[in-house]
Parts: structure tokens; sequence; C-alpha cells
């Protein structure tokens, strides 16, 4: 029994010394691969630049270039329509919407019989009004000239009757039956004559009646060649056929519309521009006097660039400002006319279109000056008015002053100096005084990168 227990104990004293010497061998093993590692070398703190483009300020004047949007569209366009009823009986060949008609062209024509009928009429009335005129002249002159034998008729008369009164009164010559006789014969030629003169007393009367009637029936023959002439319907100008609604044997009424025609020998724009730009920048001529209208007189024509906006470098025309259309209150803009003549608006562009109606284009149109200001990409200005200086290789914010936004670019009229350098590369949430590896330029696309 007591041998079991020592072989057991030895056992136990074993194992434990077999434990503690794999222990010892570890530590002893980590112990020496501990002192074969070498300490790390120490690291040297650096600061590392960041990379951006510089401009340097140089003020200078710039022209200031106001842009608007417009459509293309004719300065004149005109709806011809019937002025008298009746059927179509001719149209001209090429009647067609885009077709380009020459002033005085037959557009289209009514049938005229009607018409031609009513001159006819016309003409008779006048030439019947005429005749009458022409006898009542004739016969007033030979009124006239029966006047004067009747007055002699009376003259004689009333001599033969006091003779005879005379004689029979003083020499009892003669009977009273004769002297009663010349008295009659006397009243009867007075009365003849006083009959002739109020013929000829009514004769002007009538005269005036029928030249009256005679320029009604020369005024019913001019409304019936009118009407004649109306049935012909002309290009007032060369144009281009708008619309067209009438078809060869319609029958149309008068102020029934038919065709449209548009004048593009000259085009006009109509640009709405805001009203404190335009008070700003929009060229007026100085007058020396006020004028008698209040509105925008003098208002300088220069010369505008016009592109199609869906291919603003390849399709650019020149034109001219022309004058103020309107002031809108509401929205606070001041519209004005710009026009482009046919000899610049049919010069096609890079794919040979040219300027026609409809086309939606931006306006260019230069106005004042901005004195001494600098020049910087917009995207260089933030959107709280600041910009980023690079002094001293550092980064550095200054607020600024914005003169005006025009296309990419900014113009800023105060916070740079001549020679500052300005970051032009677009940064977002910089690093106030951070360090700055500069790339000198003079013009950037925009960028953008984060530090």
């Amino acid at each position: 029994m007591d041998q079991k227990v020592e072989t057991g104990d030895r056992k136990v004293w074993f194992r434990i010394a077999v434990c503690s010497a794999i222990l010892l061998g570890g530590l002893i093993a980590m112990a020496a691969l501990a002192s074969l590692k070498k300490p790390p070398a120490q690291a040297v703190s650096q600061e590392q630049p960041y990379k951006v483009e510089v401009l340097r300020a140089q003020p200078e004047d710039v022209p200031v270039i106001l842009t608007g949007y417009g459509e293309a569209h004719a300065i004149r366009s005109v709806v011809l329509s019937a002025e008298v009823s009746g059927a179509v009986i001719a149209v001209h060949p090429r009647l067609n919407v885009g077709e380009i008609i020459p002033e005085g062209d037959v557009l289209f024509e009514i049938d005229p019989r009607d018409y031609r009928a009513a001159l006819a009429e016309a003409e008779a009335g006048v030439n019947q009004l005429e005749n009458t005129v022409v006898r009542l002249e004739k016969e007033q002159d030979l009124e006239k000239r029966r006047l004067a034998v009747l007055g002699r008729t009376r003259d004689l008369a009333l001599a033969e009757f006091h003779r005879l009164q005379r004689l029979y009164d003083e020499s009892k010559v003669g009977t009273r039956s004769g002297v009663e006789a010349a008295e009659k014969a006397y009243n009867q030629a007075l009365d003849q004559l006083r009959l002739l003169e109020q013929s000829l007393a009514v004769y002007p009367v009538r005269l005036r009646e029928a030249r009256a009637g005679l320029e009604a029936a020369r005024a019913q023959r001019e409304r019936a060649l009118t009407q004649l002439a109306r049935c012909t319907i002309r290009a007032p100008f060369t144009g281009r056929v708008m619309a067209k609604s009438l078809e060869l044997g319609q029958f149309l009424s008068p102020g029934t519309p038919a065709v449209t025609l548009a004048d593009d020998s000259l085009l006009e724009i109509h640009v709405p521009l805001d009203s404190d730009d335009a008070r700003q920048w929009l060229l007026f001529e100085a007058s020396p006097t006020p004028s008698e209208l209040s509105w925008f007189h003098h208002l300088r024509q220069v010369p505008c660039t016009v592109r199609w906006t869906q291919d603003p470098e390849g399709h650019t025309w020149q034109g001219f400002l022309h004058r103020v259309v309107a002031f809108d209150r509401s929205s606070r803009t001041l519209t004005v006319a710009v026009r482009v003549p046919a000899a610049e608006a049919s010069r096609a562009g890079r794919s040979g279109l040219p300027l026609v109606e409809g086309m939606f284009c931006a306006v260019e149109i230069p106005g004042r000056r901005l004195e001494h200001v600098v020049r910087l990409p917009q995207w260089a200005v933030t959107y709280d008015n600041k910009v980023y200086l690079a002094v001293e290789k550092r980064l550095k914010t200054v607020p600024v002053r914005v003169a005006r936004l025009q296309g990419e670019e900014a113009f800023i009229s105060e916070g740079i100096r001549t020679g500052d350098t300005v970051i032009v590369t677009r940064l977002v949430n910089p690093l106030e005084n951070m360090l700055l590896d500069l790339q000198e330029t003079q013009r950037t696309p925009p960028k953008e990168s984060s530090p």
C-alpha cells in the first residue's frame, strides 16, 4: 500500500518537472527571439504641400456683354383674306407652305363675272347721267336765248298797249276793245316771260341734282372697279407662305383668311433683360433736350452677336440693337428688339442652316465697360463671394466684391490687389493656411479637388 502511494507521488513530481522544463525552454526561446528584433527607426513628421493652379491678378477694363434669349421671327407677316365673295377659279402653282412667292404674283383669283356685270351697269349709269347734264346745260342755254326774245316781245306789247290807250284817251281814236286786246297781248307776253324766268331759275338746281347723281354713279363705278380688282389677290411683297387655307373651286366670303405671308427680309428677336442689368449696362446716347414722349429714346444701336442655342459656336450671325419693346414691372424685365438683315441671316452656319423664323437664339449685346477689375474663372469664387489666395505658399481666404458674373467668368472690383496669387483650382472645404504647391497658369478649365 505504501509502495503504491510513493509510486504515484513520483509520477506527479515528474510531470511537474517536465512542464516546468517546457515552460522554461519557451521563456528562453522567447527571450532569444526578442533579442534578435531591431527597434524601428524614428519617423520624421513632414507637411505635404497640396498642388494647386494659380493665376496672377492683373486689373483690366472689360466690356460688359448682356446675354438674353429669344425666338427669331419675321418683322412683318400679313394674313390675306378674301374681300369679295365668290368661287376660287385660279391658284398660284407654288402656293404651298414654305414656298417663296415674288412680289406682284397672283396668289389666287375669285370668279369676276358678277363684278364685271356690276361694272358695266355702273358705266351705263355714268354715261346716262353725263348725257343728262349735257342736255340740261344746252336747254339752259336755249332758254336764256328765248328769254331775250320774250323780253323784247313784252316790251313791244307794252309799247303797243300804251300807244293805243293814249290815242283812245286823248284823240278818241280806236276802240276800247282794241285797247283791251293790246293789254291782253301784253299780259300774255309778260306771263310767258315770267314762266321762262321761273324755268331758268330752276335749271341750276336741276343741274346740281344731275351732277350729284353723276358723282354718285361715278362712285358706284369706282366701287365696281374696286370690287372687280379685289377678285385678284396679289402678293404685296416677296414673302414666304406661312399658312394656306383655300383650294381651287372653294367658295370664299369676305373676311375669310386665305393665305399668310411672312416677310423674311428682316428678322427680329425680342430679348428680355433684367431691368437692373439694363439700367447699369445698356448704352444710351446723351439727349441734349427732353423728348415730347416719355420712353426709352436714343438707345445706341450697337452690333450684336446672335447664336443658335442648338449650336452656339457653329451658327452665329451679326445683328444690331434696334429699340426697347416693353418694360414689364411684374417680372422686372426690359425687352429689347435685335434685328438681323436677310443678307446676314441667310449666311449658312457650319451645317448649312441659315437663321430662320422659329430658331431659339442667344443674343450677346455689348454694354458699358467695367473699369479696373480682375478677371477670374467663375469657379474660383465661392458662393459667399470669397476667393483663395496663395500667400507665401500658404492658403488664405479673403472676401471680395463681385462686380459682375458673365458666362464662366467673374469680375472682381474689390478685395484683390494687383499681383496677388489667386488659386483657380476648385477646392472643397480647404484648410486655412495649408501648404501649397503652386503651378501658375493663365486660364484653367473648371477642376474639382478635395484636400
